[in-house]
């Protein structure tokens, strides 16, 4: 640990689960990157990821944005493939996507794709899957409401799954976002996690929460408190 992290834990109360609120405020008193840093949310669940049952997976629309506009693609054909240009995607068609995704080239953060034209990119699965990129029904990137999906991707979707070890990590807004719309975005993905309990998880389910910045320390926050 370096000296400058050692003096921003040295803020930080040993052992305390601190609220919501005193923890986004303290997170946004340890920065001190000179970007604007990303504020992100940990929650570790007590989940049997090796059980398909139990997999946490979703999206989220934040009320106040995550702070970054993601550049959407969409694979559509004839009326879907308008409303998705009227809609505000960066780029849209079938050829031209599918030629740069098997060149390498990905311009995109995000992919959506209608259901009919699934059968006609399965071969891409290879390419995107691992990066994250394969449209899926569970993330809601498969779909015919095109125009919506766009403009909520555009206005700050955010999409939600824990990790092998049962950790969801989301990003909660910028270090430049007040205190009140951080917390307002940390309780809309709260709320969607507790939701999204799968029903043979046992036990403690929100063992723990941390919100950190980029740059800056965990605070610890207690999952206990009522959101």
């Amino acid at each position: 640990m370096g000296k400058r992290m050692e003096g921003l834990v040295k803020t930080l109360e040993k052992d305390k689960l601190y609220s919501l609120e005193e923890a986004v405020a303290q997170v946004k008193k340890t920065k001190s990157a000179k970007f604007d840093e990303t504020v992100e949310m940990h929650l570790r669940l007590g989940i049997d990821v090796k059980q398909s049952d139990q997999q946490v997976r979703g999206v989220v629309l934040m009320p106040h944005g995550t702070g970054k506009s993601k550049k959407v693609a969409v694979l559509a054909k004839g009326d879907k493939e308008r409303e998705a240009v009227e809609a505000g995607a960066d780029q849209v068609g079938m050829e031209a996507i599918v030629e740069k995704v098997n060149k390498g080239i990905f311009d995109f953060d995000v992919l959506v794709a209608t259901p009919d034209v699934m059968k006609d990119i399965t071969r891409l699965a290879k390419i995107l899957g691992p990066r994250g990129l394969m449209p899926n029904p569970k993330s809601g990137t498969v779909t015919f409401d095109i125009a919506r999906t766009v403009k909520e991707l555009k206005s700050g979707r955010a999409e939600y799954k824990a990790d092998s070890y049962g950790i969801v990590h989301v990003p909660i807004g910028k270090a430049s976002f007040s205190e009140d719309k951080l917390v307002a975005n940390a309780q809309t993905i709260w709320q969607a996690i507790l939701r999204a309990k799968p029903a043979s998880s046992k036990g403690v389910y929100l063992k723990s929460v941390t919100l950190a910045a980029t740059m800056g320390p965990g605070v610890s926050v207690n999952p206990n408190q009522k959101i």
